[in-house]
């Protein structure tokens, strides 16, 4: 199903597939591609919507019945840690950042597959080869980073897929050696994604999709100064809020309508 608007990238909508994070349930997603002169003015402001990025396709949930996905970002002057995670700090310094060109890496791709063996063995990426993990890395038409963290013997730790946004950082993707749960990796690179946002003086992180009821997205819960893209604008997540009214299904717009209120830049020239 395709839909558009004037002057304005095409549209379409996914054919519906398991969700992922809530058992039962089924996933469609919102998508455009991204591409050409425009490519990062468009992201910039269709991830201020609640979009994200895979590759050259900008995509958000939109399924029929449901809409518990929802995206997360953290506003880094609310941001204050917490004790937990000022000792992840102090657990992972000893690492060191690289913030590199978008390249894949043998080294990468061998840390990509021992993260997805023992975490999500049975998920969508679990068959990829290393040509497609280049791709993930590599086909991108916007500001995009590979910030690797190496170890004090110079081994690869941890790698995040970041896009640089003029209003902050996005976390496209992350791994990291499983062999270390005690390190906080995770959150590691959470909290040291904000330090990188700060140092460039923008005042977000995205996170991707929080989902009420999926232990899988909890994590994000942790962190101060996480604000939700709810009902076209960005709110405070509230802790005394029940989101789980999000799950039904009339708290989904029809397609065309989730279409006409999405704000696009002037992608017209001249």
């Amino acid at each position: 199903m395709r839909h558009s608007l004037p002057f304005a990238p095409q549209f379409y909508v996914t054919a519906p597939q398991p969700c992922p994070y809530l058992e039962g349930r089924m996933e469609r997603k919102l998508f455009t591609a991204l591409q050409g002169e425009n490519a990062q003015t468009l992201n910039d402001s269709l991830s201020k919507q609640g979009f994200r990025r895979s590759q050259n396709v900008l995509y958000r949930p939109s399924c029929s019945d449901c809409a518990a996905c929802l995206s997360a970002r953290i506003a880094v002057d609310r941001f204050k840690p917490s004790k937990s995670q000022r000792r992840t700090n102090r657990r992972n310094a000893h690492l060191t950042r690289k913030a590199t060109s978008p390249w894949a890496t043998e080294e990468q791709y061998d840390l990509f597959l021992t993260y997805l063996e023992s975490r999500h063995a049975d998920g969508g990426m679990a068959d990829m080869d290393v040509f497609e993990f280049a791709a993930m890395i590599e086909e991108t038409p916007i500001r995009t980073r590979v910030v690797e963290y190496v170890d004090d013997l110079g081994a690869l730790t941890a790698v995040c897929l970041t896009d640089v946004l003029d209003d902050g950082v996005s976390m496209v993707y992350s791994f990291y050696d499983p062999e270390l749960p005690q390190q906080g990796l995770g959150t590691y690179m959470i909290l040291d994604h904000i330090e990188i946002a700060r140092e460039a003086g923008l005042p977000y992180v995205y996170l991707g999709y929080w989902v009420p009821g999926s232990a899988k997205m909890g994590y994000k819960e942790a962190f101060s100064g996480l604000e939700l893209y709810r009902q076209g604008r960005w709110q405070p997540k509230d802790p005394g809020e029940d989101y789980s009214a999000e799950v039904h299904p009339l708290s989904v717009d029809p397609i065309a309508e989730q279409v006409a209120n999405i704000a696009l830049p002037d992608l017209r020239k001249g």
